[in-house]
């Protein structure tokens, strides 16, 4: 992968995003040394321009960023790097460098959606609850989210907003395995969605 990089530029911009939320953590600068580190090390590795040396984020703090995956951008000069962070990436202690330090947790729902497409791709893998219900077949996913749904419902009359998200996460999960065994996705309910929008 080093090789498609113009690292005749000079330092090669690296974006470095949170591979659950999706969120824009950092920005920072690498040469091809600390591109090959962090490939082998899976240690997000920077050449710090202040110090003139390599920099292994969060060497001092202990916030280190675990490498999941890099790519590069058509023009082979800018890096963008998955990672999943230890502890808040900023030096001034919030999760992001940038002004929207809120974490983009929703972005939790692609990793899940991974995981529930692995069960269905190998369901015999793991002894999960996943793999049972794609053994008990489409209508019992289809009874869950109407057992769920229900459930929301009732918890929606009372008092205890916990109960409530409880309940409507346990719908949304169960939605989001029948949505797959039906060979859809969040996604595609949000092009639907996204169609409807005036």
């Amino acid at each position: 992968m080093s090789q498609n990089i113009d690292w005749k530029k000079g330092l090669v911009p690296a974006v470095i995003q949170d591979s659950t939320t999706g969120q824009v953590l950092m920005l920072g600068y690498m040469n091809e040394e600390s591109f090959e580190l962090t490939q082998k090390t899976k240690r997000v590795t920077f050449f710090s321009r202040s110090r003139n040396a390599l920099w292994v984020k969060g060497e001092t703090s202990g916030n280190f960023l675990d490498l999941i995956s890099m790519s590069i951008d058509c023009d082979g000069d800018t890096i963008l790097i998955q990672a999943r962070p230890h502890g808040p990436v900023c030096h001034t202690g919030t999760p992001t460098c940038f002004v929207d330090d809120v974490p983009q947790t929703i972005g939790f729902l692609n990793e899940l959606t991974k995981v529930i497409d692995g069960r269905f791709r190998n369901p015999d893998a793991q002894k999960s609850y996943v793999a049972k219900l794609i053994g008990d077949g489409t209508d019992r996913m289809a009874q869950k989210v109407g057992e769920e749904a229900v459930e929301t419902v009732i918890a929606s009359k009372n008092g205890d907003l916990g109960t409530f998200e409880g309940e409507a996460a346990d719908l949304l999960f169960h939605l989001m395995v029948l949505l797959r065994a039906k060979g859809s996705s969040l996604t595609s309910l949000a092009q639907v969605l996204k169609s409807r929008h005036k």
